[in-house]
């Protein structure tokens, strides 16, 4: 490929796209301009429909075909160009520093840190326990784990425990035999069965009853069970990954959860952090389902006027990235083919919001140092907002360095 556009980039987030394709015979190419002959094709950047993208070059293709893997290439698509903006844009971030991993957004210290536990957690069979908000990416975070285990060759089945009564999740966890109660026609393997050799990731493990918890306990600690309604005992080789937004440990002490199951399946402990705790990583999250919005919906790319991004900035994200991601399609198409996105559009909630100065004043400022790391703080904020985190455009407005700016974002732990 001439000019390799391409070089340097980290393109281990195509990996699980081109299994995908290429289980059906079809292969993933990255191309400099729109082939003619492409089967189905993603552009990198939505403004150069015909430019730099991820062509299928394969057989005729029907045109339902064509629209599921040009939605699968547009997701592998945004993943090239963030990682294309990052580079051309942030040329002297500090090293080892990244803005994404497998599919999970997020450049601030605790994402780092999130990003290094999962490296390190990955290929080990330990179980382990997400724990987090409603809209922090539980699942995204499970599925990272298991494309880079052992067993991501295996499935990666998911469930969510809150979604059913106690009987439903015990037929749809371990399976029935024919006759086992009203409507079982046939035998039924379950969930476990399914995901024998890979990973289950049981979402919402918190609400599952003391009866279900006892049988998934048994699962952990000898591999076995027995489908509902059934004596004969079987045997699974899998993986555990469990998730909650609730507070097992005080559940526990109130006699509401199993304390042998907690600490079974809270061996490794991963402390997903909210929205509001990386607020630095909302300008990217912003650009970046902007980016997904016109991907998919094949159009121009919109950005939010200062006066719109700096009300996102200031909001709380209570609903954390699921929020974010939810409003930013709501402003896509209220805006219509308006390609800036005005403040007017947002929802009352984000635009009538006002931040508690109780909450963001400085706890000291009765001493000189003291008032002075305040005004310099604040003003950091602002011009970091105002130029949605580009820390070179930042720096000059501020007048410092870029790098002395780097080295305050980090003091005051604004990003």
């Amino acid at each position: 490929m001439r000019g390799r556009w391409w070089q340097g980039l980290d393109l281990r987030v195509l990996r699980h796209v081109r299994g995908v394709l290429r289980r059906r015979g079809l292969e993933l190419t990255l191309v400099e301009h729109r082939p003619v002959d492409a089967g189905a094709f993603a552009a990198i950047d939505p403004a150069e429909p015909n430019g730099a993208g991820l062509a299928l070059i394969g057989p005729e293709l029907s045109a339902p075909e064509v629209e599921l893997i040009e939605h699968m290439l547009g997701e592998a698509a945004l993943d090239v160009s963030l990682a294309l903006r990052d580079r051309d844009e942030e040329p002297d971030l500090e090293a080892g520093k990244r803005m994404r991993y497998a599919g999970i957004l997020g450049g601030a210290p605790n994402m780092q840190e999130l990003y290094s536990l999962i490296e390190r957690v990955a290929p080990t069979d330990s179980t382990v326990l997400i724990q987090g908000e409603n809209g922090t990416g539980k699942e995204l975070v499970a599925r990272a784990i298991h494309t880079r285990s052992l067993r991501s060759g295996h499935r990666f089945v998911v469930t969510n425990c809150s979604a059913f009564n106690d009987n439903l999740l015990d037929s749809e966890l371990f399976g029935h035999k024919r006759g086992a109660f009203t409507g079982a026609v046939a035998d039924k393997a379950g969930l476990f069965e399914t995901a024998d050799l890979g990973t289950f990731f049981l979402d919402e493990i918190g609400d599952m009853s003391p009866t279900l918890q006892v049988k998934v306990l048994r699962v952990l600690q000898e591999g076995t069970f027995n489908r509902v309604g059934d004596t004969e005992t079987r045997k699974v080789d899998v993986r555990i990954i469990a998730a909650t937004n609730r507070d097992l440990t005080a559940m526990v002490r109130e006699g509401l959860y199993r304390e042998d199951l907690f600490y079974r399946i809270n061996v490794i402990n991963v402390a997903l952090p909210a929205l509001r705790e990386r607020r630095g990583d909302v300008a990217l999250l912003v650009d970046a389902f902007l980016t997904r919005q016109s991907t998919q919906a094949k159009a121009r790319s919109k950005k939010l006027s200062a006066e719109c991004m700096q009300r996102m900035l200031e909001y709380p994200w209570p609903g954390n990235v699921r929020e974010l991601e939810n409003e930013i399609e709501r402003l896509v198409v209220l805006s219509g083919h308006d390609p800036v996105i005005a403040e007017s559009l947002l929802s009352p909630r984000i635009r009538t919001y006002t931040p508690d100065p109780a909450a963001i004043a400085d706890a000291d400022v009765d001493s000189l140092p003291a008032a002075v790391e305040a005004l310099e703080r604040k003003m950091i904020s602002a011009a970091m907002r105002r130029h949605s985190g580009n820390k070179t455009r930042a720096a000059e407005e501020l007048k410092v360095s870029r790098r002395n700016l780097i080295r305050l974002v980090q003091k005051y732990e604004l990003e």
